[in-house]
């Protein structure tokens, strides 16, 4: 059966590399190469949003870990996915982000901080956040497949590991780099289709192997441990709700200011394909976030952890499609994690090359060229794959945790004055500083000081400080998210005020047809 898994693989990537040799000859521009030339329709566009939104990351390690925590309430952050992650998303930021963005050329998120707010800096300051701050969620993306890859193909060994983190990291690389956005918006949209196959069939089996439906929840009924009474693990909000709204909040609201996602409004065909896009990536979130975090719910009842020892989050899923799935199906799972997995990497990639090839390097070239910005887009992103594949060596390093802190410090950085930006006349330089500083800072503290270890006994503290806890690096990115959300409007309020003038000139796209 591992021969048909290797079969699987091979077709699939041939596939993916055949679209970028395709999409090559149509890439001849830096807005062909980054947006695609903003004609992109919507289903393409809501299956590019969706597929970069899911990965291993949360078919893996979210989906384990939480699956664990909070049993098959769990399902609830599917829910969340869609509704506030996706269609709240799309309803309030994808039309104004469109329109904004084209009207003032930007291409980037760093580019429009610079164009809405008139300052350089601006620009300098987001385009470090981002590259810097998605590596460790591209090195998570990688543990998950990795630990996927090794139980479906019986590779146990260190050097394995190290050579599939290197061989997803390559074929991602090449497709990305011969065709760019449109390579990897119609990669998208098949890995998508793989991904909604995949996962139905995932969800039936894992159900269907503990006797069905209701014979399933029975069982996990009658699961207690010292922290979740009994019966608390099959119940609607499941033994931690105040808890689970924070991993709600962080998966749901954080694509509201991550710029590999809010990318996806800047290349949307036209305002039309946005209210179709809606519908269509909601439908997506839907199934694709709610079957895994429903499949999750269930891992208990495929996982024994014994007395005295730690549950390792990140072998759950793993373990659980081993035991449930019979052998054929396991090539289908294979493919729909490197589905998920390689259009988030292709997100991530090509976010971050062309964020510091437009925002840091082509203000330092001496004349505009735009095969030489593709050029240096394309080695950065060999340069952004590199570094993220040796962060992803460690093999020890938990897929939530790299998650949550990369997601933690952009959103927490970008989210309240991107949104804000974008509706009201009145945010000032100093309130995106105080948001970009707020957003960092105190991700980059509660990782050193917490995340790290360093101090057992603050954590400790820290954590029992309320119902919530504030050890988490879950619930610190939801806490710096609404932070940003808040300060933008207040300390606009009490600082100088933009000028009139550029307010004026921007605000412009919405009283024409952009």
């Amino acid at each position: 059966m591992i021969g048909i898994t290797i079969a699987m693989l091979v077709i699939y990537i041939a596939v993916m590399l055949g679209i970028g040799i395709y999409t090559s000859r149509k890439t001849n521009s830096v807005s062909d190469f980054v947006l695609g030339g903003r004609g992109v329709g919507s289903w393409l566009t809501a299956f590019a949003y969706g597929t970069s939104y899911f990965s291993a990351v949360v078919f893996i390690g979210y989906a384990g870990q939480f699956g664990w925590s909070y049993g098959v309430s769990a399902a609830w952050i599917g829910v969340g996915n869609a509704i506030l992650g996706s269609a709240l998303a799309w309803i309030v930021l994808g039309k104004r982000t469109r329109m904004m963005t084209k009207h003032m050329n930007a291409k980037t998120m760093p580019e429009y901080f610079e164009k809405r707010f008139g300052s350089k800096s601006l620009k300098v300051a987001a385009a470090l956040i981002v590259f810097i701050f998605l590596i460790p969620y591209t090195a998570s993306v990688y543990n998950g497949l990795s630990r996927l890859f090794a139980m479906a193909l019986g590779l146990d060994s260190e050097a394995a590991y190290k050579l599939i983190i290197v061989a997803m990291a390559v074929i991602t690389a090449v497709y990305v780099i011969l065709g760019g956005y449109t390579a990897t918006a119609l990669n998208d949209f098949v890995q998508g289709i793989v991904m909604l196959i995949g996962i139905a069939a995932v969800v039936i089996c894992v159900v269907s192997g503990q006797g069905g439906w209701s014979e399933a929840l029975g069982k996990m009924a009658e699961i207690e441990t010292e922290t979740a009474a009994k019966g608390s693990f099959a119940s609607l909000f499941g033994p931690d709700p105040i808890n689970l709204i924070g991993v709600v909040i962080l998966t749901s609201l954080g694509t509201w200011g991550l710029p590999q996602m809010v990318h996806k409004f800047y290349a949307i065909k036209d305002n039309d394909a946005v209210k179709k896009g809606t519908v269509i990536s909601t439908v997506f979130a839907l199934v694709v976030a709610g079957g895994s975090y429903l499949m999750g719910g269930f891992d208990r009842l495929y996982n024994t952890v014994p007395e005295g020892e730690a549950p390792v989050f990140d072998s759950m899923v793993p373990n659980m499609l081993e035991q449930a799935l019979p052998e054929i199906l396991i090539g289908l799972v294979v493919v729909l994690v490197l589905s998920a997995s390689m259009s988030t990497l292709s997100s991530l990639v090509l976010t971050s090359s062309s964020t510091l090839t437009i925002d840091f390097v082509k203000p330092r070239m001496k004349k505009e060229d735009d095969k030489k910005e593709m050029l240096i887009m394309r080695v950065l992103i060999a340069v952004f794959l590199v570094v993220s594949v040796v962060i992803a060596f460690n093999k020890n390093a938990s897929i939530t945790t790299l998650m949550s802190y990369s997601w933690g410090a952009l959103a927490g950085a970008f989210l309240g004055p991107y949104m804000w930006g974008l509706f009201s006349r009145k945010v000032t330089k100093a309130a995106v500083w105080t948001s970009f500083v707020l957003g960092i800072g105190l991700t980059c503290a509660h990782m050193f000081f917490i995340g790290f270890g360093l101090f057992p006994e603050l954590k400790a503290s820290v954590a029992g400080l309320c119902p919530l806890n504030l050890a988490s690096p879950i619930n610190l990115g939801a806490i710096v998210m609404i932070l940003s959300i808040i300060v933008v409007p207040v300390v606009s309020a009490f600082t100088k005020k933009p000028d009139e003038k550029l307010v004026e000139d921007v605000f412009l796209c919405y009283s024409k047809e952009c």
